[in-house]
């Protein structure tokens, strides 16, 4: 992987930035800003592909509409492999375009596709921030749609998915 290209990574973000200030829910800007929050609080010491992967996260995720597959479990699992596949793409066309790597995009491209979640101590780092932006920013509104029951195993799931330290962060955010 390439050193730190101060300009370059600046330049990256803003174009994934510009890719999510497209949303037409208007909300990914905001999600990808709160990711890259949360990755800097639980690695101080990020690596440019994190921080790249945390801003990129869902980005032009709204192109991959969810009522454009079936419902249900297997419907929704689909769903979310084709659209890290294809925030994975988006973000490697604009990494290319910026002059990274080789190396670089493709790891960013395994981050954002959670590649090695158990193994990858970025990877997990990355599904924590998701995790919290859920918590932080969706919880709330989420639990006004769904029964007590739903919403108790989805949170249930989302603490399963973390690190302790992601989980203590959760405790520390509702308890505000």
């Amino acid at each position: 992987m390439q050193p730190v290209d101060t300009a370059r990574f600046e330049r990256a973000i803003a174009a994934i930035d510009a890719a999510n200030a497209e949303d037409p829910y208007d909300k990914e800007l905001r999600h990808s800003e709160l990711a890259t929050k949360w990755v800097r609080r639980l690695r101080p010491d990020a690596t440019e592909a994190l921080l790249l992967a945390a801003r990129a996260h869902h980005i032009r995720r709204w192109a991959v509409p969810r009522p454009s597959y079936p419902e249900g479990r297997a419907g929704y699992l689909r769903w979310r492999r084709d659209l890290q596949r294809a925030h994975a793409d988006d973000v490697s066309r604009i990494l290319a375009a910026e002059g990274y790597d080789d190396a670089t995009i493709a790891r960013v491209q395994d981050i954002v596709r959670k590649r090695n979640l158990a193994g990858d101590r970025e990877v997990q780092a990355f599904e924590d921030a998701l995790c919290l932006v859920f918590v932080e920013d969706q919880l709330a509104e989420f639990s006004t749609r769904v029964d007590e029951a739903k919403l108790a195993d989805i949170v249930d799931k989302t603490l399963d998915k973390m690190s302790p330290e992601g989980r203590r962060l959760v405790n520390e955010l509702l308890s505000r």
